[in-house]
């Protein structure tokens, strides 16, 4: 059976390269620095399961503090050049894209292959890992797809990656932080505090006014821990699940839905998100590092606006 573990030694099997690679690099002064970041990444993905909690307290700790002293810096592999690159796009256009297909349409097909054909029955997978574990594999087809159609020398694929990771450099692992953040605030009973505040300003009954705050602390909470799946849990826990689907008789899913999409309006507006707002502004060496965000708030506003009308109408009025 292939498990949630495969991925993880997969993972950390990237970041060991990763790491390697970097020591080697001695064009780049902090070659050090850079490879001891991606090899205590690997750590955490090859041995986090089998480590305890405080262990994997200290490998977070040590990722922060190699970041936090500047420990960090962008590398200059020998990858293509701009004018092979512009090369290949003229000569192959839209076909360069076929690669990156791969791995969405492996992950959708091979889930509903796996769930609705007698191939769920091998029980080749680890049950409800289906789809992480075939997105996996998506990566591999679409890798060994490149390498026989382009030809590449063997470690492009590695310097490239470690190109672009190094440009990136600690927001790379940012979402994994915060969601572990919004774990630890769920855990800490921060949900429960902000129910009892909640309570104090929403008037009884005003499912309108719930909904609305409900939709705001997602926003909000988002756009502090930069991560919709870290506010999640401590919303719900405030009020989502105690007042919205307990006292009101919201429906829950439409809750749970768009009360995540009302939270991916604060992606859009808070550099905390760096992996979608800060990171292109890298790649993409823009001049305003929140060009990305400026661009994006008169999208989020009104959306989330429709996401508390459609919370409202959806799970309340039509639910009834």
């Amino acid at each position: 059976m292939i498990t949630y573990e495969w991925l993880y030694i997969f993972a950390g099997t990237f970041f060991v390269i990763m790491a390697l690679l970097s020591a080697l690099d001695a064009s780049n002064g902090k070659r050090w620095g850079n490879a001891a970041f991606w090899a205590v990444l690997a750590g955490s993905f090859l041995f986090g399961t089998h480590l305890s909690d405080f262990a994997n307290g200290v490998i977070v700790l040590a990722l922060v503090a190699i970041a936090g002293v500047g420990g960090l810096g962008r590398s200059d592999p020998p990858t293509t050049s701009l004018e092979e690159r512009f090369n290949f796009s003229q000569l192959l256009g839209n076909k360069l894209f076929l690669p990156a297909l791969i791995v969405p349409i492996t992950a959708v097909a091979g889930t509903l292959l796996y769930n609705y054909t007698p191939f769920g029955e091998t029980g080749l997978f680890e049950e409800r890992r289906e789809t992480l574990l075939l997105f996996g594999i998506g990566v591999l087809l679409a890798l060994a797809y490149a390498m026989v159609w382009l030809k590449p020398p063997v470690l492009a694929p590695m310097q490239e990656g470690r190109r672009l990771l190094d440009s990136i450099g600690w927001a790379a692992i940012l979402p994994q932080m915060l969601a572990a953040l919004g774990a630890v605030f769920a855990l800490a009973g921060v949900g429960e505090v902000i129910g009892s505040l909640a309570g104090t300003v929403i008037p009884d009954g005003s499912v309108l006014i719930a909904v609305i705050v409900f939709a705001l602390g997602m926003a909000l909470f988002t756009m502090i821990m930069g991560n919709a799946f870290a506010a999640f849990p401590v919303m719900a826990a405030a009020i989502g699940i105690p007042l919205l689907v307990e006292d009101y008789g919201g429906n829950p899913a439409v809750i749970g839905a768009v009360g995540m999409l009302a939270g991916f309006c604060g992606t859009l507006m808070t550099p905390m998100a760096a992996n979608f707002n800060i990171v292109p502004a890298a790649l993409l060496e823009l001049k305003d590092q929140n060009g990305v965000i400026r661009q994006q708030i008169g999208t989020a506003i009104p959306l989330w606006v429709c996401n508390v009308a459609i919370i409202y109408v959806g799970a309340f009025v039509l639910w009834s």
